[in-house]
């Protein structure tokens, strides 16, 4: 096994303890509440270290009336850009929730024991779920991402 695999499969670990966290706009903490990028910056918390940049205030429709990528160009920042080829469990997928619209999801790509491909995000009305990445979210991804080196 790989670093990167064994590396994949923590943060992975570390993901599906959130679930059932419930969710909360702008929030991030395991089991009291989260948003889809409180997950993945508690994630990195856990798996990291400290998180790289603060995180301004935002909206649901944030990046929509400007048409912004700001979710994107922040992963760009911080993370590993891959390509979708790449992509195994372990990367974060930034995706748009309408496939014309601005990114402003994140999920963390994790598998099955029988070779599934899910999804572990938190949205609003489910809090933290897994879910099968459905040919509907593939469609939606705007960018692949690894963590970068650091403890895990």
């Amino acid at each position: 096994m790989t670093d990167q695999v064994s590396r994949g499969e923590a943060i992975v670990g570390r993901a599906r303890e959130w679930l059932g966290t419930p969710y909360r706009h702008q929030a991030s903490c395991s089991g009291a509440g989260t948003d889809c990028l409180g997950l993945l910056r508690g994630v990195w918390r856990e798996t990291v270290g400290p998180e790289p940049e603060g995180v301004p205030s935002y909206t649901a429709d944030w990046s929509e009336p400007a048409q912004s990528e700001d979710l994107l160009a922040a992963a760009r920042r911080n993370f590993d850009e891959i390509g979708r080829g790449e992509m195994r469990p372990g990367d974060v997928l930034v995706l748009r929730m309408r496939e014309t619209g601005v990114a402003k999801h994140v999920g963390i790509l994790a598998e099955t024991p029988a070779g599934l491909l899910t999804l572990v995000h938190a949205y609003s009305g489910r809090g933290v779920v897994e879910s099968s990445l459905t040919p509907a979210w593939v469609r939606r991804i705007a960018g692949v991402f690894r963590f970068p080196g650091g403890s895990v």
